[in-house]
């Protein structure tokens, strides 16, 4: 028996006083509306309703149980409301994991955006370093680098590629010279990431296109981009980082973009949105991917830096 909707009849029957009605209200026959009535008193060993030829009426257990059916039905139907409008209406608690290195630098404009254009979705965001199963720890929607998702069960959508650059600060480079190719770093103080995160070879292609690798010590290594920059702004020596995160100190000319004409290989780093499956996307995260998607696609990343111009610069030319 299908106990649902053997509640619904029945309670049709009891609103309506009449099999017939209930019947016609439902699209049933009289037969199945009568069988389900049937199955249901036997299911409860328990008369509910009182039939004779000219008129149908319930027992005292019968307007106990349908006061019960209205109750529980309309609690359903309620739930079922929630849940229809959760997949058509972007509200609720989305759930964010990111990349800690990018999410420092780039996250807050476009999470400030999407919360003005969506003010009913409430943000909880966390940050890691570590790979995450987005599924096991119960996250919406990740922002992710590289090998960051350990789950094979994500849709995977490109957001953009960060180039990494090399810089110092205009002090240190005045103190200790420009340098001009490759190899001449491995005379200046080198601020590198953790041994986990890049080897001490470094890969750097010519504009001719030739490519040497150059073995670089670090002085200084930590494996946080936030604390690299701090250190290459403070004028502790050179480090490589990812272009966006260092935009606007290019810009007001805090740090140089060293060895300008030269591609440091195999270090761009892809940033990516994923989250669970194609089918059945609640309305908060499809919002999200739709709108994230949008945001880095339509040019949001911060500006590209400038060329050299800072007098200080020019000095060391």
């Amino acid at each position: 028996m299908n106990q649902l909707q053997a509640m619904r009849v029945f309670l049709q029957v009891a609103e309506n006083g009449s099999f017939g009605r209930a019947a016609a209200s439902m699209d049933l026959s009289n037969a199945v509306v009568t069988r389900y009535v049937a199955l249901l008193e036997s299911h409860l060993s328990t008369r509910l309703i009182n039939r004779t030829t000219r008129s149908v009426s319930l027992t005292e257990a019968g307007l106990e149980y349908a006061e019960g059916c209205r109750q529980l039905l309309d609690q359903l139907e309620t739930m079922e409301s929630r849940v229809a409008t959760s997949s058509s209406v972007p509200a609720g608690t989305l759930k964010l994991v990111a990349i800690a290195s990018f999410s420092l630098f780039g996250l807050t404009p476009l999470l400030q955006r999407y919360r003005a254009s969506h003010p009913d979705v409430k943000l909880a965001v966390t940050l890691l370093h570590r790979p995450v199963d987005l599924i096991e720890e119960g996250f919406d929607v990740g922002i992710v680098g590289p090998g960051q998702v350990s789950s094979g069960t994500l849709i995977k959508r490109s957001l953009f590629v960060v180039k990494a650059i090399a810089v110092a600060s205009p002090g240190y480079l005045a103190a200790y010279g420009l340098p001009s190719t490759p190899p001449d770093l491995a005379l200046h103080t080198f601020l590198a990431p953790s041994a986990n995160i890049h080897s001490t070879a470094w890969d750097f292609a010519a504009p001719d296109g030739r490519e040497e690798t150059v073995e670089l010590e670090p002085a200084y290594a930590v494996n946080n981009a936030v604390m690299l920059r701090q250190a290459a702004l403070a004028g502790m020596g050179v480090t490589i980082l990812p272009e966006n995160h260092v935009a606007a100190d290019l810009t007001n000319g805090a740090l140089i973009h060293v060895l300008p004409t030269y591609r440091i290989v195999h270090a761009d780093k892809e940033v990516s949105l994923v989250y669970p499956g194609r089918r059945h996307v609640p309305a908060k995260t499809r919002s999200f991917v739709d709108f994230t998607v949008a945001y880095f696609r339509g040019g949001a990343l911060p500006p590209l830096p400038m060329d050299f111009s800072n007098s200080e610069l020019r000095d060391l030319r």
